[in-house]
């Protein structure tokens, strides 16, 4: 499974947003400068993430973004789902049975893309924006050590 820069680009703009929205809404250009993302791609990206109900926005001259749930209620699983769909590695493994292939009832190698499918699951289910910004902090922190 390869995830496109949508998803990469997405979830950096979530933890962006989760570690500076937490007083205030974030504008798309100090994002797209924090992260080196151009603004059209990140307003794309903000949009299908506004509609998945993950953010916010607030209209005017001071206007900008905020995470619209708390960051432990959002998974980066969810995040990525919202960006490029279902995170399987073939389709045969989908839920939608209608993209699998004609031997799918017979195939023995199902067996192994469902529990590669079922372990990349358990895993970005498992970690939510609050992990992230954690782990971002003890990045901070052993930069600050270093200086």
């Amino acid at each position: 499974m390869r995830l496109s820069t949508k998803g990469r680009y997405g979830l950096r703009a979530m933890l962006d947003l989760a570690l500076n929205s937490t007083d205030d809404v974030v504008s798309i250009k100090s994002i797209s400068e924090r992260q080196s993302i151009s603004e059209n791609y990140l307003e794309q990206i903000i949009s299908t993430l506004k509609k998945a109900k993950f953010v916010k926005s607030t209209r005017g001259a001071k206007g900008g973004y905020a995470l619209n749930l708390d960051p432990k209620d959002i998974s980066v699983g969810d995040i990525l789902r919202a960006l490029e769909g279902d995170l399987n590695p073939v389709d045969c493994v989908a839920v939608n049975e209608d993209k699998a292939c004609d031997e799918s009832e017979m195939c023995v190698t199902k067996y192994v893309w469902k529990k590669i499918s079922e372990s990349i699951n358990d895993v970005v289910d498992h970690i939510t924006l609050e992990d992230l910004i954690k782990e971002q902090h003890k990045i901070d922190e052993l930069l600050n050590e270093e200086v």
